[in-house]
């Protein structure tokens, strides 16, 4: 479990294929290493991963086939700059929300616009990921958490170059974050790992299929509400 309260920006520093997936060695530089053992979990850009090797500042994980196939990590080259968060322990400050390290989607950086000293960035919502997705509610994007300002209503949503429209959300990002994430990185276009809000997941699992929407009726009868 994580927070989403980026600690080190990271490098990677070599990157071996084996047998279909791959193995990562990340120079973990400013990361507090201290507590950190063979076994233990990091999140990188918000993908949860296990420590295979550990030589000092430099450490390894296996990234799977399934994982390669569902986030952004299989883009990484050698040298790429990526967040990264120990697990959180028992008695920690939980700055953000929780964060389980295992991404819903890719999403995409439609725009950035400067607001006074944040910058407003709109990101592509990859479909059937939008309904998680609430104003003032909590998004994960590579690993960092972060509120949601606005979303995209069917009236207003955004028409790509090939005419097609997607749903999209927005983040306003203050400089303190660009400067400890790797947002400061992102371009038009370039993919991102989401992570949605854990409760809204798990709400739509617990609830029957409700065609009409969820009511406050659902709720009283599902023991959410008294």
């Amino acid at each position: 479990m994580f927070t989403g309260i980026i600690a080190a920006i990271g490098k990677i520093e070599s990157i071996q294929a084996q047998g279909g997936d791959l193995r990562l060695h990340v120079n973990t530089q400013d990361l507090d290493l201290s507590d950190v053992k063979l076994g233990d979990s990091v999140a990188i850009n918000g993908v949860c991963l296990t420590v295979v090797e550990q030589k000092q500042a430099v450490l390894g994980f296996d990234v799977s086939r399934e994982s390669l196939d569902r986030t952004s990590l299989g883009a990484l080259v050698r040298g790429s700059e990526i967040n990264l968060e120990k697990a959180l322990a028992v008695g920690d400050r939980l700055g953000g929300h929780f964060v389980s390290g295992h991404v819903d989607g890719l999403g995409a950086v439609i725009s950035m616009q400067e607001s006074a000293r944040s910058v407003q960035f709109r990101f592509e919502v990859p479909a059937g990921l939008e309904r998680y997705i609430a104003e003032k509610g909590s998004i994960c994007i590579d690993g960092t958490s972060l509120t949601v300002n606005n979303v995209a209503e069917n009236q207003n949503r955004h028409s790509r170059a090939d005419g097609n429209l997607v749903n999209w959300f927005e983040v306003n990002i203050i400089p303190h974050t660009m400067q400890e994430t790797i947002m400061s990185h992102y371009r038009q276009g370039t993919k991102v790992n989401l992570e949605v809000d854990l409760i809204a997941r798990y709400l739509e699992r617990l609830l029957p299929n409700q065609p009409s929407g969820i009511s406050r009726e659902t709720l009283l009868q599902n023991g959410f509400i008294k």
